[in-house]
């Protein structure tokens, strides 16, 4: 076992042991070039040349797998380092609690969380299975998935020695983990849909502290806790099917019904059966109607278009229920014309909110439809910004809270669309400006550590597009502008140490800094919303500005 002090490939420090399992012991290392943070696996080597060369060969295409992979809720391989007897492996070193720590200090979770806990899961998973080949993760358990600070969960262990790792009923072995594993996978066929047992089984554990390692048979959750929904225990018992083609075949319908899971229960689905009764009643007198002449169907094509237009037009001076609740009975007539879903996203925004709930209820109608979008059409793109624009702006708890990270992810996924889409939209060049953003935030911000690390050149590139920005984003709206303006605060804040360590000029930090200062002071407001984050980034400048200064004096004192 290593000891604190001892450095490893001439940077690493260990501080402290993290943990152990069965064949390696993590520790917590200061690179002392970096002066920042990793966890060190230590691996012995058995002593054999042939299954030790193995071994070094695994950790090497594991760790090349996962150089590649770029999500906020996987942990990043920086180096392997080995000698005579040991194998390091740096990693990632990620706070907080594990989901095992959770449920054996405070038991069962509640409901709510564990379906957050779930769609972020779900989220990783598809990013893994949507690799060019897929990759199966096949551990999944409370074990190997931490919830940060934050609130965030990241997915650690991927099995970096797992075909070397004994089969005992609490270490994983080259089958997975008894209990969580699904039938397919002692017999080595794995997919897609073998990640969704083990979810669905981790969720299980969760909401009824049940450990399926411990011998009990499979029950509903509410078998457990009758206070749990309905739906909830419809979406673990399908994604636990013993026949992988009873189960959901792919983690995006897991993720729409967590998202919407009371959807699925059986009293909606009565009420969708009579919708369907009354739905086919009218299509048997349309069709009667297209029999008696085609002027029946021009006339419901008028009719139709009218309704549309009356939905859109008479609720602009209608309460933000009125208007939403107008909107959505709009985009069910048209689901493929955008205009609904614009004025429902600019209802949100005259108010100043995007709460989760109408993120979700947008979202819902959004994915629903969205196959039948012209994604060539100019309109959409233009639908992906505004959308995009909600969450980087917007986008909060239902509490009123809200995470940077959190607006930054969600937002990042609509402007790289129309990045990569390369179609041209009136919005197109503050779009990518926003995308080149969000892709540093994402590369080099949001984890407490990461892989990469910022040069002069990246923060170089960063501040110009910056200044590409603010001049895109002086025809946009108050609001817009400010949320630029206070994003380019937080970036120069947030980041002022690691600025001043790859040598980019003070001068050109605090230019910068003065520049989006003197843009916000000159700006007439008229929203509250709008006044306030612009007295914010008035009232912070003086604090950011020393801030940065300070760091630099520091960094000039330790020379």
């Amino acid at each position: 076992m290593a000891e604190a002090g001892l450095i490893i490939g001439g940077k690493y420090k260990i501080l402290t042991e993290l943990g152990k399992g069965g064949m390696s012991v993590v520790y917590l290392a200061r690179d002392t070039h970096l002066n920042k943070q990793w966890a060190v696996k230590e691996i012995r080597k058995k002593g054999r040349e042939n299954e030790d060369d193995v071994v070094i060969k695994s950790l090497r295409m594991e760790a090349d797998m996962m150089k590649k992979l770029d999500h906020p809720a996987l942990p990043r391989i920086v180096d392997i380092i080995e000698n005579n007897v040991t194998i390091y492996v740096v990693m990632d070193y990620i706070e907080g609690l594990s989901l095992d720590k959770i449920l054996a200090e405070y038991g069962a979770q509640p409901e709510e969380l564990v379906i957050e806990w779930g769609k972020q899961i779900c989220d990783a998973l598809i990013y893994l299975h949507r690799q060019k080949p897929p990759i199966i993760y096949r551990d999944m358990k409370p074990a190997n998935v931490m919830l940060n600070p934050e609130g965030n969960i990241k997915i650690i262990d991927f099995g970096i020695a797992r075909e070397y790792k004994e089969q005992r009923l609490a270490d994983t072995a080259l089958l997975g983990t008894r209990g969580y594993a699904p039938p397919e996978q002692y017999n080595g066929q794995t997919d897609a849909r073998s990640d969704i047992f083990a979810l669905g089984m981790t969720m299980h554990h969760l909401l009824t502290g049940i450990d399926p390692r411990a011998g009990e048979a499979y029950a509903p959750v509410r078998m457990w806790n009758p206070e749990l929904s309905e739906g909830i225990e419809l979406i673990i018992n399908k994604c636990v099917e013993p026949a992988p083609e009873n189960r959901y075949q792919n983690c995006q319908d897991v993720l729409y019904d967590l998202e919407h899971p009371g959807l699925i229960t059986k009293d909606y689905k009565k009420k969708q059966k009579r919708k369907l009764r009354i739905f086919s009643a009218s299509l048997t007198l349309a069709v009667l109607c297209l029999i008696s002449g085609i002027v029946c169907g021009e006339m419901a094509e008028y009719i139709n278009n009218s309704d549309y237009d009356v939905l859109i037009s008479t609720s602009t001076a209608s309460s933000l229920e009125d208007k939403a609740a107008s909107y959505k009975r709009a985009i069910e007539i048209y689901p493929e014309r955008t205009s609904a879903y614009l004025y429902l996203l600019q209802a949100y925004e005259d108010e100043g909110r995007f709460s989760k709930s109408e993120n979700d209820e947008f979202l819902a109608l959004y994915n629903a439809h969205k196959d039948s979008f012209d994604e060539s059409g100019t309109d959409v793109a233009e639908l992906k910004y505004k959308i995009g624009m909600m969450y980087f702006n917007y986008y909060t708890e239902d509490d009123g809270r809200y995470s940077f990270s959190t607006r930054v992810q969600k937002a990042y996924s609509f402007f790289v669309e129309n990045y990569e889409s390369g179609t041209e939209f009136e919005g197109k060049a503050l779009s990518d400006c926003y995308y080149h953003i969000c892709s540093f935030y994402k590369r080099y911000i949001l984890s407490a550590s990461t892989v990469e690390e910022a040069s002069k050149d990246n923060f170089e590139i960063l501040f110009e597009t910056i200044e590409n920005a603010l001049s895109s984003v002086e025809e946009a709206g108050a609001y817009d502008q400010l949320s630029l303006y206070n994003g380019t605060f937080m970036l120069l804040y947030d980041q002022r140490n690691n600025i001043v360590q790859v040598n980019v000029e003070q001068e050109e930090v605090l230019a910068l800094l003065k520049k989006v200062y003197d843009r916000a002071a000159a700006l007439t407001v008229q929203k509250e919303q709008s006044q306030k984050l612009r007295q914010e980034i008035l009232d912070n400048y003086d604090e950011y500005r020393e801030a940065i200064e300070r760091a630099y004096r520091n960094a000039q004192e330790r020379i």
